[in-house]
């Protein structure tokens, strides 16, 4: 199995996809949706969920300050398990297949503290990492590198043992600065060939 240890995998768009603008699209078209991401910072407003503010209120504040969209923003909130969808099989399937080899899979995730018990039931994998790292949480998001040493100091693998994947650049290169192996996720046809030449899984396994 190599040095690594145990594998940490991101959530949104490793192991369920994550695309807000793709859903408002289809529910207020295109240019709508356009217009309505230009004139509010949405990501903003999910980010601080992501760093523990309370989910409805939040969405529901934020949408009280723009009337024009309010019915629309309130969707971040009503119809959020529509947003975060649909999971990405080969990911789980892969997730599976390490911890049936016995390797520890931990989460790192950007995603809120309500938001996550909420989409336990949508998605049962989501409760079987062997250690959840969740921003809403912990109170700190990634790519701050404290999110980080909490992983390294409460799971005790040190960081050269522990191999990472999260699909933006940024996350990456905070991990790879402190030791960690990394792997920027494009699709699980690449991070299951990755898996492979780390000797963790078999090309059958992760087929």
């Amino acid at each position: 199995m190599g040095q690594i240890q145990a594998v940490v995998f991101d959530i949104g768009n490793v192991l369920i996809e994550w695309q807000p603008e793709r859903f408002f699209d289809g529910h207020i078209g295109p240019e709508a949706r356009a217009r309505m991401f230009a004139e509010i910072d949405l990501h903003a407003m999910n980010e601080a969920v992501d760093r523990g503010a309370p989910f409805r209120a939040t969405v529901y504040d934020w949408a009280a300050r723009f009337p024009a969209w309010e019915e629309n923003i309130r969707l971040w909130h009503d119809r959020w398990i529509d947003m975060a969808s649909p999971a990405i099989l080969q990911s789980v399937r892969l997730m599976r297949a390490l911890q049936a080899r016995g390797v520890p899979v931990f989460a790192l995730t950007n995603f809120g503290d309500e938001t996550y018990t909420a989409a336990e039931p949508h998605y049962p994998f989501l409760r079987d990492f062997d250690r959840a790292f969740i921003s809403g949480r912990l109170k700190v998001t990634k790519p701050d590198p404290e999110i980080y040493a909490i992983v390294e100091r409460e799971s005790g693998v040190a960081p050269g043992a522990l191999l990472f994947t999260d699909d933006r650049a940024e996350n990456i290169a905070v991990a790879a600065e402190r030791g960690w192996g990394t792997h920027l996720f494009e699709g699980p046809e690449g991070w299951a060939a990755r898996l492979v030449a780390e000797g963790l899984l078999t090309e059958r396994e992760a087929a």
